[in-house]
């Protein structure tokens, strides 16, 4: 058992009374610090796109702290920063998302294999500081005048593989804290830490961005670089770790609730009242996926894989995720593009869609808990995305007012689904009855979740690259297509959803 963190054993009297509750509410504070400061990080690239290419008729010669600010008022290129002041500049902003976004995802099967084998503390200390680091060096391009697309592209590679760290890791570490009462309240609440850090991403680089844009860079570096040498000091991993009881991560009445293939008849009563995502039974869900001689022991990738319904959210996931990076990276530039708001205005205006997201990652978590159907809840915000991101396309310019009411919209229904699949889903499947009550998957589950969905938010900032020099209006449509896709790989999981609350309402008839 590893030894608790310096910082706590140098704080002993805090900790004495009520010592289960005070950890679970010092572990849910700190790992939201923790990853939204992973998003924070995440985010100036997006902001800080609207001026490394720019209108530049726009601007007045000698307003700003450009590096040519002497060129000719001939040059229509003179406030852009090279090498992304040529006609090239979208595929150039493309890549950068798509270097980064790709890293991340490969890191993201590493990092939940390493994370299951070595101390949780040590491993986000490492991909935190790591990730300070990368961040506030893209922001050295500024200062050191750097025009070298290699360096850029090369650092946000680097950076999206430090950045894989921090999900498996931080939902890990709530998994082994908390159990399955609630879960999706609990994590539709703390998941909020990815619009915060999105919505802190925005405003903290857009103070610098039309002065001098490499503080939009070194400012979050600092801050994600900070809050991983407090996690060193003073995150716990573990309930055991501080001789606290582990949460009951089976649930007290968790069984099969819907008729399994080779049998005739399902008690009502063995129904699961945890609100646990249903997973329709099978015959290899009767058969435990460990032994008991390996509880504790991590699960391998195979048999990640294999815990029924994993594929079919990881997959869904992939699309979710594509809609929801492509606004997470292009937002900003978009409404500056299709507004005439500037630089800073538009990437305050784009905190919006973050906003939207927290509401809907808390009231997706909700549903799922009174309903039981985290399937069917996704699948519904997922298709009602679909027409409003139609909407938000033509109509989101005509008005400020209009811009606002749509981008909330917008974010409640595309983020809601994100969220609950990366958390309470994750989640649950990491902790799966099939494993016998050992959470030595929960990592490993969510890195196959999460970077499958990381391969889908590396396309999705890569393809709105290449379309949006021919129109923003395909863009949309292929956002809209991406989550056409995601409610439809969640067909048979939303079936077995619907079996069960018909049963449970026959139950209480």
């Amino acid at each position: 058992m590893p030894s608790p963190p310096i910082g706590i054993g140098l704080m002993p009297s805090i900790w004495s009374a009520h010592r289960n509750i005070v950890y679970k509410g010092f572990i849910f504070i700190l790992t939201y610090l923790c990853y939204a400061s992973y998003h924070l990080s995440r985010k100036p690239v997006s902001v800080v796109k609207s001026v490394l290419h720019q209108n530049c008729s726009l601007l007045t010669l000698g307003v700003g702290n450009w590096h040519n600010i002497s060129n000719s008022t001939k040059d229509d290129t003179w406030c852009d920063w090279p090498p992304f002041d040529k006609s090239d500049y979208d595929e150039l902003l493309g890549s950068l998302d798509y270097g980064f976004l790709f890293a991340y995802a490969v890191g993201m099967f590493i990092s939940g294999h390493v994370a299951e084998r070595m101390n949780l503390r040590h491993f986000l200390t490492i991909g935190m500081i790591g990730s300070g680091i990368l961040t506030a060096t893209f922001g050295l391009g500024y200062f050191f005048n750097i025009h070298v697309f290699a360096f850029y592209v090369i650092v946000q590679i680097v950076a999206g593989l430090f950045s894989s760290t921090g999900w498996p890791s931080v939902v890990a570490c709530m998994g082994n804290w908390y159990g399955k009462s609630k879960r999706g309240l609990i994590m539709g609440i703390w998941n909020s830490h990815t619009s915060v850090g999105n919505i802190l991403g925005a405003v903290i680089p857009a103070l610098f961005v039309e002065t001098a844009w490499g503080w939009s860079f070194v400012v979050p570096g600092i801050i994600i670089g900070s809050l991983g040498v407090i996690v060193f000091f003073f995150l716990v991993p573990a309930p055991e770790d501080v001789g606290c009881p582990s949460p009951d991560h089976l649930g007290k009445n968790v069984t099969l609730d819907v008729e399994a293939p080779h049998s005739q008849t399902t008690k009502p009563e063995l129904q699961d009242k945890a609100g646990s995502v249903q997973i329709l039974p099978s015959a290899s869900e009767e058969t435990p996926l460990i032994t008991s001689g390996s509880k504790d022991k991590p699960v391998t990738f195979l048999r990640a894989l294999f815990i029924p319904g994993v594929i079919e959210f990881a997959l869904c996931l992939f699309f979710a995720k594509l809609v929801s990076y492509t606004f997470l990276f292009w937002l900003p530039f978009y409404i500056k593009n299709a507004t005439s708001y500037k630089a800073e205005a538009s990437a305050l205006l784009s905190t919006l869609f973050d906003v939207g997201g927290i509401a809907g990652g808390i009231l997706a978590g909700i549903i799922s808990d009174v309903t039981g159907a985290r399937a069917a809840t996704c699948t519904l915000m997922l298709l009602a995305a679909a027409p409003m991101m139609y909407v938000y396309s033509v109509f989101g310019s005509l008005t400020f007012t209009h811009n606002v009411v749509l981008l909330l919209v917008c974010g409640l229904l595309v983020n809601g689904p994100y969220a609950l699949i990366t958390t309470a889903v994750s989640a649950d499947l990491g902790t799966h009855k099939s494993l016998l009550g050992n959470a030595k998957a929960l990592a490993t589950v969510t890195a196959i979740i999460d970077g499958t969905g990381s391969m889908g938010a590396a396309l999705g900032p890569l393809l709105t690259g290449l379309i949006a020099p021919l129109s923003w209006e395909y863009v949309f449509y292929m956002l809209i297509a991406a989550d056409g896709m995601a409610s439809l790989l969640l067909i048979r999981l939303v079936y077995r959803d619907v079996l069960m609350m018909i049963r449970r309402i026959r139950g209480l008839q």
